[in-house]
């Protein structure tokens, strides 16, 4: 690592961090991702020399979301070892603080967003709740900008399907 990287890291830390803790928040619907939000900006670190990062915002989100991925993953391979043991250490409840940080509304939101498929809860965050445009999340994403238009429909739909509610109410219940 050369000071150059360290300090555009830095400031990228700085300046996103908090943005990357909340994509995470919505898109694992955890509050405790303080390591995943580290360990983003430590990948983000060791692959700048090699990567030409022209937007850091969306490529630090394409690198939480494999992270959150990965992170998923591990969870399913304890959680599906025999051993019952080992799943006593995976605590699928809600901590006090996070059960009063979510009005009622929003957490009923967050796990419909989190039950839908992973296609459509990555463009219902990254377009719906984190605002970016249809061509920052294709680039987050990997897709194309008509794609990630299409998923948001269908995502949007398959929420109002659920709950039976307005386009509007979903994103406004999502940020607000």
């Amino acid at each position: 690592m050369d000071d150059h990287s360290g300090a555009r890291i830095e400031q990228w830390f700085l300046t996103y961090s908090q943005d990357v803790y909340r994509f995470l928040v919505y898109y694992t619907g955890r509050t405790d991702i303080d390591d995943l939000v580290q360990e983003t900006f430590i990948r983000a670190l060791k692959a700048m020399q090699e990567t030409e990062v022209e937007n850091p915002k969306t490529w630090l989100f394409a690198i939480a979301r494999n992270i959150a991925i990965d992170e998923r993953r591990k969870t399913k391979l304890i959680n599906w070892l025999p051993d019952i043991f080992l799943q006593h250490f995976v605590s699928h409840d809600k901590t006090p603080e996070e059960s009063l940080m979510l009005n009622e509304n929003k957490r009923l939101l967050y796990e419909m967003i989190n039950q839908l498929k992973s296609s459509y809860r990555d463009v219902l965050i990254l377009r719906g709740i984190k605002r970016l445009s249809s061509k920052e999340t294709a680039e987050v994403l990997g897709w194309t900008e008509a794609k990630v238009n299409l998923t948001l429909h269908r995502a949007i739909k398959a929420i109002q399907n659920k709950r039976h509610v307005s386009i509007a109410e979903v994103m406004n219940d999502a940020i607000t």
